[in-house]
C-alpha cells in the first residue's frame, strides 16, 4: 500500500492537503540525496532534554513505520547506534522535531533522518511518555498511523481517512505536469499572470 506513495513528489501532494499538513521546513533532510520514504506514522513524545521513548519506540514499531518524534532542540534524541538499530529492524525514517548526532556515521548507514539539526549533547532517560498518541512535529498535528511522505522537497502528513483520495490527486497532478510541454506550460503561465496583473490593476 505505501510504495503507492512513493510514486510521486511531496510537491504533488501540495495540490491534494491543505498548506497546515506539511511539516516545517526547518526540519530537513540531514544528508543528500535523501530518498524518499513513505509510510504510516509511529509517533512519539519526548518531554524536554529526554530521549527515552524515543529509544523505547525502536524496538515497538514495526517495519515500514516511519517515527515521528516531538521533542526540543536542546540535547540529541538520537545517534548512530540508535538508528542503525532502526534500520536494522526495517523502520523507513526518522522524522523528528528536535536534533540527532552523529551525523557523519547517519549518512555511512544511508538512514533518512528528517530533523531540525544537530547537537552531541545527548538526552537522558528519565521520563515517560504516551506512544503512538498525537504529537506536534514541525506545526502539524500528527496521529499514529497518518501517512508520511518525505523527500528532498518537504514532508507532507496525509490523514488516514483520506489517504486514497490525496493520492488520486496527486497522482492526476502529477500525470498532468508530466503530459504539458514547457512550451505550453509557459504560454498557459503567461496567461494565467497576465489575467491576474490585469484584475489586481497592475500599470507598467
Amino acid at each position: 500500500m505505501y510504495d503507492e506513495f512513493l510514486s510521486v513528489s511531496v510537491c504533488d501532494y501540495a495540490d491534494a492537503l491543505p498548506r497546515s499538513q506539511f511539516i516545517h521546513y526547518d526540519i530537513h533532510s540531514l544528508w543528500q540525496p535523501v530518498p524518499r520514504i513513505a509510510g504510516p506514522a509511529f509517533t512519539v513524545k519526548c518531554e524536554p532534554g529526554d530521549h527515552l521513548m524515543l529509544h523505547a519506540a525502536i524496538y515497538r514499531a514495526n517495519p515500514g513505520d516511519i517515527i515521528v518524534a516531538q521533542a526540543d532542540d536542546m540535547y540529541a534524541l538520537a545517534g548512530g547506534n540508535v538508528c542503525a538499530i532502526a534500520q536494522q529492524r526495517g523502520v523507513a525514517g526518522f522524522i523528528i522535531d528536535g536534533v540527532i548526532r552523529d551525523v557523519q556515521e547517519v549518512r555511512e548507514m544511508e538512514f533518512p533522518v528528517f530533523a531540525r539539526g544537530v547537537c552531541p549533547k545527548p538526552g537522558a532517560k528519565k521520563v515517560l511518555s504516551p506512544l503512538n498518541q498525537p504529537v506536534e512535529c514541525g506545526g502539524v498535528t500528527v496521529n499514529p498511523g497518518d501517512i508520511i511522505v518525505a523527500d528532498e522537497e518537504g514532508i507532507a502528513v496525509i490523514p488516514l481517512a483520506d489517504a486514497a483520495s490525496v493520492l488520486d490527486i496527486a497522482k492526476k497532478r502529477n500525470e498532468k505536469d508530466s503530459s504539458v510541454s514547457l512550451a505550453q506550460w509557459q504560454d498557459d503561465h503567461l496567461e494565467k499572470v497576465e489575467s491576474i496583473l490585469t484584475k489586481l490593476g497592475f500599470k507598467e
